[in-house]
């Protein structure tokens, strides 16, 4: 649910305010309806602003509810000044919505304001239309989830659990432009807190989970790589990192892993898989975006995609393009939450499609290794990249594929086969994309929030780059 602030903006003189304010307030009700039954809270402006003296008095009411994005609402032909002052009384994100109608020219009134905003070089969104429309209200809550992704991300933590992996130029950011371009801190954390504090968690706790596992996944152990005490193991480490996360008050995370973990302690696949997911063998949980290779653009656009979507969000490497089908195999060492096995509301659903397998000779610590196949559907897969030294978020469009069991495992096994895997069609061709793409590491989420990406970057004045399409 967001908080959403509404004023409406009228005519200056008095004569014909007085006229036409019954309109300008019903088409308020409208608008307010609309949001509040989308499942949004509104806070409305007592009065309508028809004074210079009410645009920053009104303005300044709604701004003390905080509301993730403030609405200009142009019913009728509005002074200009008025939405100046109002916007300077507004401090978040402002989007100005208009009706279309030949007889309140309520659109001048929007273009009149929003190209003064424009001349001052104050960020807002616009639609125009009537929010009984199911397409105009859908263009306004775009608006609505990316201001409230944005918001989400000022005053967060990021805790990054070791430094720089394996050399990755691409997964080390500078805290003080995250600061001041996200409003994000970074709290850096020893690895050694992960291995430390495992062997605190309880004996019972350890094994519930793996039988848990056990129970509701296939476990194949080995007697080597994957045993009952490594599985535990991982699951202590898992707890160890919730652990953390409380006591640091972290809003999502990244774990180096490699080497370091990966030789001499065990892989953190199942810490990072349960964590981006919405369960775990102690029940349902909220997830916690938490990025393999402490990635930190990584965990930064998951972030992001979570905030906009609410859903659980797939992080791999762009492993692999099978060019006799145009199709990409995006895997990564067991990241990927179980969710994405079925997408479904039961773990167990999810669960019974996943494998545990022993971990692979890249891993000699040993563990379980989290494989399945993603579930197919329509998908946004996004990077947050940099091109000296200025972000951009790279979007394309795609949708993962499922061709059975066999064709899945012959795909699979030209590569990591006990890795997870999301065989993915992409909206752009194979030359464009390995061109112009600008990590080795990408993200998904369910549905089109292309738009929503959009206006994320033109409220952060991040650079949006569409591939394909």
């Amino acid at each position: 649910m967001a908080r959403i602030g509404l004023l409406t903006i009228s005519d200056g003189r008095d004569f014909v305010h007085r006229d036409i304010a019954d309109w300008a307030r019903s088409s308020e009700d409208a608008i307010a309806a609309a949001l509040e039954g989308a499942g949004h809270e509104v806070v409305r402006a007592p009065e309508l602003v028809w004074t210079n003296e009410l645009a920053s008095s009104q303005a300044r009411l709604v701004a003390e509810a905080r509301p993730d994005v403030t609405i200009f609402n142009y019913s009728v032909w509005a002074f200009p000044h008025f939405s100046m002052l109002a916007a300077d009384a507004t401090p978040g994100p402002l989007v100005l919505l208009s009706n279309i109608d030949p007889v309140q020219p309520g659109m001048v009134g929007m273009l009149a304001a929003g190209g003064a905003l424009d001349q001052i070089g104050r960020v807002h969104g616009r639609v125009w239309g009537d929010v009984a429309d199911p397409a105009t209200l859908e263009r306004l809550l775009v608006h609505v989830r990316a201001a409230q992704a944005v918001g989400g991300l000022r005053g967060s933590t990021f805790g990054r659990f070791g430094g720089r992996p394996m050399g990755m130029y691409t997964a080390v950011a500078n805290t003080d432009q995250w600061l001041a371009t996200f409003g994000v801190d970074v709290e850096e954390i020893d690895q050694w807190e992960i291995v430390r504090r495992s062997e605190l968690v309880e004996a019972s706790r350890a094994r519930a989970g793996r039988e848990w596992l056990e129970k509701h996944a296939n476990v194949h152990y080995d007697g080597k790589q994957l045993t009952p005490e490594l599985l535990e193991r991982q699951i202590r480490s898992y707890h160890a990192v919730r652990e953390l996360i409380d006591e640091w008050n972290l809003d999502f995370s990244g774990i180096k892993g490699q080497p370091e973990l990966t030789t001499h302690f065990t892989t953190m696949d199942i810490t990072e898989a349960f964590l981006n997911d919405p369960y775990d063998w102690e029940g349902p949980k909220a997830t916690h975006v938490t990025a393999t290779e402490s990635d930190m653009d990584a965990a930064l656009t998951m972030q992001i995609l979570k905030l906009i979507s609410g859903d659980p969000v797939l992080f791999a490497d762009v492993r692999h393009y099978h060019a006799d089908r145009d199709i990409w195999d995006m895997a990564n060492s067991g990241q990927h939450a179980t969710w994405y096995a079925a997408r479904s509301d039961d773990p167990a659903e999810n669960l019974r499609r996943v494998h545990l397998y022993p971990e692979v000779f890249f891993f000699p610590a040993g563990g379980a290794s989290v494989h399945h196949i993603a579930a197919p559907g329509d998908m946004t897969l996004a990077r947050l990249t940099r091109h000296s030294g200025r972000y951009r978020m790279q979007v394309v469009r795609g949708a993962f594929e499922d061709y059975g069991d066999e064709v899945n495992e012959q795909l699979a096994r030209q590569s990591t086969f006990e890795w997870p895997h999301a065989f993915t069609r992409m909206d752009v061709p194979a030359d464009e994309f390995l061109s112009r793409f600008g990590a080795n590491h990408i993200h998904a989420v369910p549905g089109d929030y292309v738009a929503e990406l959009e206006q994320v970057c033109r409220l952060l004045d991040v650079d949006f780059q569409r591939l394909g399409g």
